[in-house]
């Protein structure tokens, strides 16, 4: 498959069924999108686990952090796949969990808590697995996309653009917080 750019606002051939049904995807198939630096893939949604869970990859080069935020009703798991990741979790104390992991390490973010993440490697990939319906909230705030690589020019949502997708998906943004320095 060739990758080509999908503009906001059209639908690329969904290779998900978007119901409980068994299904195989091929290396590097799924449902794309950037944002920012990087490249999500949708590899199964809360279609197809009656929203129990929904299964996503991350793959960016160094950058900066991503801002920080919360879901109150959605935990989210980060398993580097390769590359080093820092990772910033708030515990229930406000205690700030700052580690970088490295291929093969895990981290938990609970429901409710800040956090953030970085890539501090060259390149990164992790595996991404969150309560299902939030593994949508990449192609909503960025551009669905066919490239199956992380975007060469980062993909900056409107204000507006990111506000609704946080509201659509539960996500509330911290900019006066910052985790990583």
């Amino acid at each position: 498959m060739t990758a080509e750019f999908v503009r906001p606002g059209e639908s690329p051939r969904s290779t998900l069924p978007g119901r409980p049904s068994p299904f195989v995807l091929a290396a590097g198939e799924g449902e794309r999108a950037h944002l920012f630096d990087q490249l999500f893939t949708v590899l199964l949604s809360g279609d197809e686990t009656d929203c129990q869970f929904g299964v996503f990859t991350m793959e960016a080069p160094r950058g900066r952090a991503i801002p920080v935020h919360a879901h109150d009703d959605v935990h989210e798991i980060f398993y580097v796949l390769d590359g080093q990741v820092r990772v910033a979790i708030e515990d229930a104390d406000g205690e700030v969990l700052d580690r970088v992991l490295t291929t093969g390490d895990f981290g938990y973010v609970p429901a409710g808590r800040k956090h953030t993440f970085r890539v501090e490697s060259l390149r990164a990939r992790t595996l991404g697995v969150s309560t299902g319906g939030f593994e949508r909230f990449f192609a909503a705030a960025g551009e669905r996309t066919e490239a199956t690589a992380p975007p060469a020019v980062p993909v900056i949502p409107s204000a507006e653009q990111l506000g609704d997708a946080a509201r659509r998906f539960r996500n509330e943004f911290h900019h006066d917080v910052r985790l990583i320095d």
